[in-house]
């Protein structure tokens, strides 16, 4: 089961290059799966590629602003979504906890 909650938002989109810039409010680095949210938008994408200040980094922190190429178009205000796939082991002891 694939589980999702915000980790930034999209400030510019660059059309010719493919490219996002991000205000991350939560880390964020390569090979993470991101899901664009927004009025008309919908993508699901892993991040191949991180860059910040035209240099390519592994991770990106909160505050920085980021640029991530993205598949499709992407809109200024939409919301980055970080996916994260729950663990079962992770269920189980939390009902355990419960009891």
């Amino acid at each position: 089961m694939t589980r999702e909650h915000r980790i930034g938002r999209i400030t510019h989109y660059y059309n010719k290059l493919g490219v996002a810039t991000l205000d991350l409010e939560e880390p964020l680095k390569v090979g993470d799966r991101i899901h664009v949210e927004g009025r008309t938008t919908d993508l699901g994408q892993p991040v191949e590629s991180i860059e910040i200040e035209h240099r390519s980094v592994p991770k990106a922190f909160p505050g920085d602003s980021a640029a991530v190429k993205v598949a499709g178009r992407v809109r200024p205000g939409d919301t980055v979504l970080l996916e994260e796939e729950e663990d079962e082991d992770a269920e189980w002891l939390e009902e355990d906890i419960a009891w």
